[in-house]
């Protein structure tokens, strides 16, 4: 059994396909998939998802990329779309420095908001960081001093730093197919250091497909790939990356309920 803790099943890449791609990932033993809120003003179509699917769970927020888009979007928005019972993690949120499509004043203030909506419902908070480490550390740190949240680095592709203060925090880190590239000995590096209680692997789907795919458009069935390498960065065999990074999901996202 494994779980994508991150895929994006919304997204125009899949509407047409998404039971025979939702019949795949069941077949190669993917069980649980969390489809990723971007919108808040979108959230009912992924909702809808959720509720069409039984495997499937979502999220609720605002990607840093929309931040200025849902400034309107309150922390007690957060909370209460959070209630439904397939909703079981806030975000994804943080910081995007990369592409800088919103302006990063709103996009720190939006991911504030989310943390504080983590807090307050005990749903982990699904964080977007590119190419601000520093940034995320700082607001991570001094959200932290005012109360923990549970929280996961999605997608991860910073610096050893980021990793190492975020475990340190408390949080999870999660690996997608970008672990899987030939020029990501950095990230490899990275993720063999990162404890086997705090680790967890998504596609972030329809995005970053793993070899044989690489190129191609990704899919829930295809976290067996990166699966496969973390467990060769481990050093440890296929049925216990497996199972560990299950038993994390579980531990992280409470309201999954265990097939």
């Amino acid at each position: 059994m494994l779980v994508d803790s991150h895929c994006h099943l919304d997204f125009p890449d899949f509407e047409f396909e998404l039971p025979d791609i939702i019949a795949r990932a069941e077949d190669t033993g993917i069980r649980r998939m969390v489809t990723i809120s971007t919108r808040v003003k979108q959230f009912d179509r992924i909702r809808a998802i959720a509720e069409r699917f039984d495997p499937v769970y979502c999220s609720v927020g605002t990607h840093p990329h929309n931040a200025d888009e849902e400034l309107d979007i309150e922390t007690s928005d957060l909370i209460r779309l959070a209630e439904h019972p397939k909703v079981v993690a806030i975000g994804e949120a943080g910081l995007d420095y990369f592409y800088d499509k919103s302006p990063r004043d709103a996009q720190a203030t939006g991911f504030r908001r989310h943390i504080a909506a983590a807090r307050e419902t005990g749903l982990p908070l699904v964080i977007h960081s590119r190419d601000a480490d520093d940034d995320m550390i700082a607001i991570l740190e001094d959200e932290t001093e005012k109360g923990a949240f549970p929280a996961i680095l999605h997608c991860f592709s910073s610096g050893r730093r980021l990793a190492e203060r975020g475990v340190a925090l408390g949080l999870y880190v999660s690996f997608s197919g970008i672990l899987t590239f030939k020029k990501s000995e950095d990230i490899r590096s990275i993720a063999a250091d990162v404890p086997m209680d705090r680790l967890l692997v998504e596609t972030d789907a329809p995005y970053l497909a793993p070899p044989p795919h690489r190129g191609k458009r990704n899919e829930p069935s295809y976290v067996a790939h990166t699966a496969r390498v973390l467990a060769e960065v481990k050093g440890v065999s296929e049925e216990e990356i497996a199972q560990q990074t299950t038993e994390n999901f579980f531990r992280l996202f409470k309201k999954v309920s265990c097939p």
